[in-house]
């Protein structure tokens, strides 16, 4: 059996700015709150200290991440949490030095001691960091996460203990890679969408696939409708000025809507000249991330920071290609687009801490290009080209976030990645396949070894790149 890697795991509802360093702390603590339990001592703790290492050390003010550690210990859910608390929950904290450990046990917490950035890297990754529980009889307990990109997290003994524990399921179609995939469609007489939704059935009824697959497009949609309505500053020192309100205004001009729905069919009666489509795609995918960067829920697809591309390249489809599509649409669109992501989580990487943002913004846009080139009737084969095409193209894109925030170049490059997703989709459907001379795999094998190759302060350190020739004073 393959390991099972799930749309649902690949799409995951939770809060900004990133996924590496805000959802994927958040949920080690969680699980560290977990072993506490299991250890049955969660009741006994009178102190816990959180060590961060590597790029979370280095860029994690500026991702929140000493912010979601302490969100994930007070036991709150990135996913249900309403982000109004988030702030209120912070300061309590910050105030009273106290922390509701598992929102069960107060505890005293002094947050610029307890939370201490290492900027070492610890060897496994570079998104390192490690829990210590003392207890009231001064002994310890200590346990030590990565997060690998995503929101997933792993402890390293699963990758080097003598006997792995990997999460294993029986899919009646296993995929690893590309090949296996469209192998799957040929023997099968079935569309990618199809055999992606025959494994999620193994999983799970098909009234959750369907419920879950909605909720995930309403969490998309209500993401660009709160950027597209919101204006302002974002916050975190570069004072960077939200762009959607203002594109958005321009191009919607009077129409009347009250809700994410009725606005969405407003929008289908705009024009829709090339100029105007560059800008919708774009006003929808900094809407996103301006959302992401203000502590927003957002859908991470495959990543936070790349949380834009997938919802900008679907709503295009959906206000501009064809007003008559969608459930149907949306949910073949994100089963197609979750399993592209995780051909490219098995072969490669989703963390811009390893392999910087081709891992990201490209993984997102290959995604997005195989999704929309189903959707246009694109054979398995011009889909799985549509997304080599677009990861093509993000070979060697780095990750060099000014000030450490999800701020700038990253929003701009959501534009840039849902742009190129489209292009990539229309080549691919203008292209006989059989012409293809780059198979998607050798493209994620070449990322790969782009990433491996690549200096890591071009890896989400902000020690490189834009992140030094730009500093704060100059924004």
């Amino acid at each position: 059996m393959e390991e099972c890697i799930s749309v649902f795991d690949m799409l995951k509802i939770g809060v900004g700015p990133s996924s590496s360093h805000t959802l994927g702390p958040w949920r080690a603590a969680e699980r560290f709150l977990e072993e506490l339990k299991n250890e049955s001592i969660l009741d006994r703790i009178k102190r816990v200290k959180v060590d961060l290492y590597g790029s979370l050390s280095l860029t994690g003010k500026g991702h929140a991440t000493d912010l979601a550690v302490m969100l994930g210990l007070s036991g709150q859910d990135p996913e249900y949490i309403p982000v109004d608390n988030i702030a209120g929950i912070i300061k309590t904290i910050e105030d009273t030095n106290e922390i509701i450990l598992g929102n069960a046990y107060k505890i005293p917490f002094y947050f610029l001691q307890d939370i201490v950035f290492n900027k070492e890297f610890l060897p496994f990754h570079a998104n390192g960091l490690k829990f210590t529980a003392y207890q009231e009889d001064d002994s310890e307990y200590e346990s030590t996460f990565y997060s690998i990109g995503g929101g997933f997290v792993v402890k390293e003994e699963r990758e080097n203990a003598k006997i792995k524990e990997v999460i294993k399921c029986a899919f009646p179609f296993p995929i690893q890679n590309a090949v296996e995939l469209l192998n799957y469609t040929v023997s099968e007489n079935k569309l990618i969408s199809e055999i992606v939704y025959e494994n999620e059935k193994s999983m799970r009824p098909e009234a959750e696939i369907h419920s879950e697959l909605m909720r995930i497009w309403n969490t998309m949609l209500e993401c660009m409708y709160i950027g597209c309505h919101t204006g302002g500053i974002l916050p975190g020192g570069l004072h960077v000025r939200r762009r959607a309100f203002d594109m958005h205004q321009n191009l919607i001009g009077l129409s009347n809507y009250n809700s994410p729905q009725t606005w969405l069919e407003e929008i289908r009666k705009t024009e829709v000249k090339f100029r105007q489509i560059l800008k919708w795609v774009s006003c929808f995918a900094l809407a996103v991330n301006e959302v992401n960067a203000s502590l927003g829920r957002v859908v991470t697809a495959p990543t936070n920071g790349s949380a834009g591309v997938i919802p900008a390249v679907l709503m295009y489809y959906l206000v501009i290609e064809n007003h008559n599509a969608g459930e149907k649409e949306i949910k073949q669109f994100l089963m197609v687009a979750g399993e592209i992501g995780s051909i490219f989580k098995k072969g490669s990487t989703i963390s811009a801490a390893m392999g910087g943002c081709q891992a990201e913004i490209g993984v997102s846009s290959s995604m997005a290009a195989a999704a929309l080139c189903e959707l246009m009737g694109g054979s398995p084969a011009q889909v799985l080209m549509a997304a080599e095409i677009a990861m093509e193209h993000h070979l060697g894109l780095t990750c060099d976030p000014i000030g450490g925030l999800v701020q700038i170049p990253c929003i701009e490059r959501n534009t840039m990645g849902a742009i190129k997703a489209i292009n990539a989709a229309e080549l691919a459907l203008e292209t006989d396949s059989k012409n293809a001379k780059v198979p998607l795999d050798k493209v994620i094998d070449t990322m790969w070894q782009t990433a491996k190759d690549m200096n890591s302060k071009y890896k989400e350190t902000s020690e490189g790149g834009l992140a030094i020739a730009v500093n704060m004073a100059d924004c």
